[in-house]
């Protein structure tokens, strides 16, 4: 994996954002509408495309993509 299919995967869970919106930079809170449900819907990419389980909590602690994108990372090469 690497950020760049992570961001692809992401895009792929918005439809409301334009095709090359999300960057490594980009804010979470930036994404247009972003809210609970798309929360719900990022945890559940990431559980379903890397088996990683990801928390609300833990979610709330990231401010970017590549943030988002390096804790599941991390979390996927240290399973608990």
């Amino acid at each position: 994996m690497d950020i760049n299919e992570f961001i692809q995967k992401l895009q792929g869970e918005f439809e409301d954002i334009p095709a090359g919106f999300l960057k490594p930079e980009t804010k979470i809170t930036d994404i247009e509408g972003w809210g609970s449900m798309h929360a719900l819907i990022v945890i559940a990419l990431i559980d379903t495309e890397y088996g990683v389980t990801l928390k609300g909590d833990e979610l709330r602690k990231v401010q970017s993509v590549q943030e988002l994108y390096d804790m599941v990372v991390t979390m996927k090469n240290n399973p608990q």
